[in-house]
């Protein structure tokens, strides 16, 4: 195990027990959310539009989402300091994914955003070896790529934001100033349950998210 390593298993062994039973029940109730809502979406898609863009999206975006959720428990619920090379990888090139992800049905359902939703998967791409060869080097960077790439479809995205219902609109930026918001918490170390505060911004914002995808299946 690396010295960066090392010094973040010896962060993660610093939490208390209260921390960790609340970030698991956290991670076990997007878990439980996600298992029951991702089929919905794809049910939906299928019965209210039926098409293959539709299809595809939701399949990719619940995908993506699940993967998001599920390696984040695995993450941070294991405590094998053995595996924590591999799981913290999972965890981090997944968020990368689900950015990508997220974008992938606006631009399917709405025939808008192609090329901006190509530039997220190479984003994404790019993201996932960042993590691959160094989780730990070149940390402000990947989390100023998430950023990035969360935002940039209201900075370069005109085409697909204006072929969006505006209720969709309001949505996603309802759910990227809740990821944004909930940053804070993730880089406040010292904060006591910071971890658990962070993901309850992330179950949040992803659930708003998620509901946004939903009307765009459903009005889009």
């Amino acid at each position: 195990m690396n010295t960066a390593s090392s010094r973040a298993v010896y962060s993660r062994a610093s939490y208390s027990r209260a921390e960790y039973l609340s970030d698991a029940v956290v991670h076990v109730t997007g878990l439980a959310m996600a298992a029951g809502a991702v089929p919905v979406l794809i049910v939906l898609a299928a019965l209210l539009r039926g098409d293959a863009p539709s299809m595809v999206g939701a399949s990719v975006y619940g995908a993506t989402l699940i993967a998001m959720i599920l390696f984040s428990a695995l993450y941070n619920m294991i405590a094998r300091p053995d595996w924590y090379w591999l799981l913290r990888r999972l965890d981090h090139s997944a968020i990368y994914l689900k950015i990508a992800g997220t974008y992938t049905p606006f631009a399917l359902i709405s025939g808008q955003g192609w090329v901006l939703t190509a530039v997220m998967w190479l984003a994404a791409a790019a993201g996932v070896a960042l993590k691959t060869i160094s989780p730990a080097r070149f940390r402000w960077a990947a989390m100023a790529l998430y950023l990035g790439m969360g935002w940039a479809g209201f900075v370069a995205g005109g085409p697909m934001l204006a072929a969006l219902p505006g209720p969709v609109v309001v949505l996603m930026i309802t759910g990227g100033l809740i990821y944004t918001s909930g940053v804070a918490f993730y880089l406040w170390k010292t904060l006591p349950f910071h971890r658990t505060i962070w993901h309850v911004f992330v179950l949040a914002a992803t659930a708003v998210f998620y509901a946004a995808v939903v009307v765009q299946v459903v009005i889009g």
